[in-house]
């Protein structure tokens, strides 16, 4: 399919297309209906075609970009086109692809995690936060922990939702990575009551940070 163009792809999109799906999509604030198994599996045959990912991508048609950044080439794409495409994401799943699938495989990463980190658009911000809390997983060193904990200690409670929900997956990611910076971080947690009541299904873990350091740390044993 190296040939394949736009309109054959849009025209496979729309027959994926499933009500009852895009009636679920659209309560997480995403407007689209195609079952993310289905739109792998056409990623899977499509294989990595840029040209074709940035026509897909010119679309704004929400499947339409989710495919386009299964199919890009991450390392190929400049700076400036991550920032505005960042800034033109839309929705939360292209938003949380694009961090997560794109930009972190980027030279430009630390780079845009830096500038994104005081924009003062939050959902902007909130890439900033999630690239931070692969920082603090995977790469910690150079990190000023404390201060990131001060951050979200005077900020996370009043901060937006995406913003909150990245500032909050930071907080609990220092407190299963960081021993010392643990109990600041689940005393943190205790006191912003931060997701404390959000519902959570049988046998999976509560986003609430104390909750879920104390769940994480005691798995790693």
């Amino acid at each position: 399919m190296a040939e394949t163009t736009v309109a054959e792809v849009m025209a496979e999109l729309a027959a994926l297309e499933d009500p009852r799906t895009r009636e679920v999509n659209q309560r997480h604030g995403d407007d689209h209906g195609v079952h993310l198994g289905e739109l792998r599996a056409l990623a899977k045959r499509l294989k990595t075609q840029p040209e074709l990912s940035r026509e897909l991508w010119a679309t704004t048609n929400t499947a339409a970009r989710l495919l386009a950044i299964l199919v890009c080439r991450p390392k190929a794409i400049d700076r400036d086109e991550l920032d505005a495409m960042l800034r033109a994401a839309g929705t939360p799943k292209v938003h949380d692809w694009l961090v997560n699938y794109v930009v972190k495989k980027s030279a430009h990463a630390e780079d845009l995690r830096r500038t994104w980190f005081t924009d003062p658009d939050p959902v902007v911000a909130s890439a900033a936060w999630a690239l931070t809390t692969d920082r603090v997983a995977k790469k910690p060193e150079g990190l000023d922990l404390a201060a990131l904990l001060d951050t979200i200690e005077a900020e996370m409670k009043t901060a937006p939702d995406r913003l909150q929900w990245a500032m909050n997956h930071c907080l609990a990611q220092i407190g299963i990575e960081h021993p010392d910076h643990r109990p600041r971080a689940l005393d943190i947690g205790e006191r912003l009551q931060v997701l404390k009541d959000y519902p959570t299904p049988p046998n999976c873990t509560s986003p609430f940070a104390p909750t879920w350091i104390t769940e994480m740390v005691r798995r790693a044993g």
